[in-house]
């Protein structure tokens, strides 16, 4: 009997180990997905849909990837026609000294020389040069602490409230021999969290798509036919033809400081879909930081991205709510409105989690007054959004919250109800009232 009650207990023990490991766990993949950075985030590029994050909310070195700020001003000044492309720059005492020093990423800019601002473009995009970013910081603003400033006001404006720029390249400020800008440490470095990063290169690839047409240049010769000719092998050597050449990329940007460690801003696209991925201070299987780490870290989130996930429908047009097919109208010619989702709801999910998502209505109280809403009411009013929730797993949200706004909206028109139905409807109202009153009254003599 003892032997049978061991060998039924085995069983049983056996029976739900393998069921554990048959039965898929939805959740798994993305928990274990486990990034070897201080801190990763994946992004749908289109509609900022979060589809993994690590870490990403907390603030770290960014180095380089500083640059997409330099960029999009740059882009701003063009485009308000404050700089042109073909302005002339004429090097300073302080722009000189940083691009002799070929420890940092430079390309050497003559003293008194002249050079225009695409030619500096062209070495901050591809080349992450530093000097020559400064230089573009002092033609939009005069002096590099004025662009500073305006990179700030920008951060603010944009929602990245964890972002700190204390000079215009991302290096640390000891790399700037004495000429930091004032008020700012000898060591201060430039900080964003993970989140913030990947919301700036979607703000920037929104407003200033031709950003790729120059970071996807694999290499390009600076001064091409001049004793100062530089070859600028891109930094981002997961490009076409480059040793970690992955399928889609074309940007956007490298950073690497002892602060930062080896991070990287990267987007790609197959089909319609484009992926942006931030890893910050990635490392090896030996907790080393180097190139091949980010962009390990970076192909692990893109291989993730492309193959895990799906654009689908998940909540058609029209669909209402069960239960809150109407709202309650006062001092309408009709006592209700019919309400529904006005726009099919397309979302990047994961394929196997595509029906995962319920829809709750979220009523916009503001509107209502006693549970009802008054009339007149337009067709098309909206009078709430909706909630997407997962039965389980994670769902990480969107770069901007403002994305998940899903409108409800009344679907007909009621007219407001003339003066002699509201005074009949206030009448009704008032007797009514009474009645219940002189019920209540009633029910407690007994």
């Amino acid at each position: 009997m003892k032997n049978v009650l061991q060998t039924t207990m085995l069983l049983t023990v056996m029976a739900v180990l393998l069921l554990t490991i048959i039965v898929p766990q939805k959740t798994e993949a993305a928990d274990s997905l486990n990034i070897m950075a201080d801190a990763a985030i994946l992004v749908d590029a289109d509609s900022g849909k979060i589809l993994y994050a690590q870490n990403a909310d907390a603030p770290l070195g960014i180095a380089s990837m500083t640059k997409m700020m330099s960029e999009y001003l740059l882009f701003e000044a063009i485009e308000e026609g404050s700089v042109t492309w073909d302005q002339e720059y004429l090097v300073t005492d302080y722009t000189y000294k940083i691009s002799q020093d070929m420890t940092l990423s430079n390309v050497p800019l003559r003293a008194e020389e002249k050079y225009t601002i695409k030619e500096l473009y062209e070495a901050m995009a591809i080349y992450s040069a530093n000097a020559a970013t400064i230089a573009i910081a002092e033609t939009i603003a005069g002096t590099e602490a004025e662009f500073v400033r305006l990179m700030n006001e920008k951060a603010k404006e944009f929602g990245l409230d964890d972002a700190k720029f204390v000079n215009s390249t991302g290096l640390n400020n000891d790399h700037l021999m004495g000429m930091h800008v004032e008020g700012t440490g000898a060591n201060d470095e430039n900080v964003m969290s993970a989140n913030s990063v990947a919301k700036l290169a979607k703000i920037l690839l929104d407003k200033y798509p031709e950003v790729l047409e120059t970071t996807k240049i694999p290499n390009k010769v600076f001064r091409e036919g001049t004793e100062d000719a530089t070859n600028m092998l891109n930094w981002n050597s997961m490009l076409p033809g480059m040793p970690y050449a992955y399928e889609g990329v074309d940007g956007l940007k490298t950073g690497t400081t002892d602060f930062a460690g080896h991070s990287f801003t990267g987007t790609a696209k197959r089909g319609d879909t484009r992926l942006i991925a931030v890893v910050m201070k990635a490392v090896d299987n030996e907790g080393a930081g180097s190139y091949k780490a980010r962009f390990d870290a970076t192909r692990a989130l893109f291989d993730f991205g492309f193959s895990q996930f799906t654009t689908a429908e998940i909540i058609p047009a029209g669909y209402q709510f069960k239960g809150n097919e109407t709202l309650p109208v006062t001092k309408g010619k009709e006592d209700e409105v019919n309400i529904a989702v006005k726009e099919p709801v397309t979302m990047v999910v994961r394929t196997s989690e595509k029906d995962d998502y319920t829809p709750e209505l979220v009523l916009d109280e503001a509107l209502m007054q006693d549970g009802k809403i008054e009339a007149a009411i337009d067709k098309d009013k909206v009078v709430g959004t909706v909630k997407l929730a997962m039965k389980e797993g994670t769902d990480y949200g969107f770069l901007d919250e403002k994305s998940d706004a899903i409108q409800v909206v009344t679907t007909e028109k009621v007219e407001r109800a003339n003066w002699f139905s509201l005074s009949m409807q206030a009448v009704g109202g008032f007797f009514g009232t009474l009645w219940t009153g002189a019920l209540d009254f009633v029910k407690g003599l007994f």
